[in-house]
């Protein structure tokens, strides 16, 4: 299980959820049986700076090599892997090869859980212990290049991407999230 805390740096809504994860899973002894790997932060030029590119103007959430990465927009790189930050979380997806693949987001005016791929059941599940309705990634918006669009339609990998509402406080995050977040983590 791989989670990764933030990706967007105007989104800091889920760190305190990431910093409080670990002890929650120890406690709930799934440290038994599964293997919870946390990225922290794929982002933190723009968290530092409040903004959801990096520092060289690029939406690390859009500079994967998906099969529909955008190589006409430079906010997305121009070509996919061209950011430090995207390159390092693709490493760590390919060392970990995870079962799961969970990213906490915002958004502005709404929330829900998002999934690509094979995670509809478990999106269905999150939703239940959480509250944030189910919707799938290509009801929304588009997303080329975007680590749900290359780890779950691609590569198959489940992916659940956590859209809490922008601006909310970050332990209510907490409250509202932990007992999803591990039911998910537990399988």
């Amino acid at each position: 299980m791989l989670f990764v805390g933030g990706i967007h740096g105007d989104e800091p809504e889920g760190a305190y959820s990431t910093s409080q994860l670990p002890a929650a899973f120890t406690n709930a002894g799934l440290a038994e049986t599964v293997t919870l790997t946390i990225l922290e932060d794929a982002n933190p030029d723009g968290r530092a700076a409040g903004t959801r590119v990096n520092a060289n103007g690029v939406d690390i959430n859009r500079n994967f090599p998906a099969s529909n990465f955008d190589q006409n927009n430079p906010i997305y790189g121009r070509e996919p892997l061209s950011q430090p930050e995207s390159r390092a979380l693709k490493d760590t997806i390919d060392r970990v090869d995870p079962n799961l693949v969970m990213v906490a987001h915002a958004w502005s005016g709404r929330k829900f859980i998002n999934f690509d791929g094979p995670a509809q059941e478990l999106a269905d599940r999150f939703s239940a212990a959480s509250g944030l309705p189910v919707e799938a990634s290509a009801s929304f918006a588009p997303t080329p290049g975007s680590l749900g669009s290359y780890v779950g339609r691609d590569r198959g990998i489940p992916i659940l991407t956590i859209e809490v509402l922008k601006g909310t406080d970050q332990q209510v995050v907490w409250e509202q999230l932990h007992t999803a977040l591990l039911q998910a983590i537990a399988g």
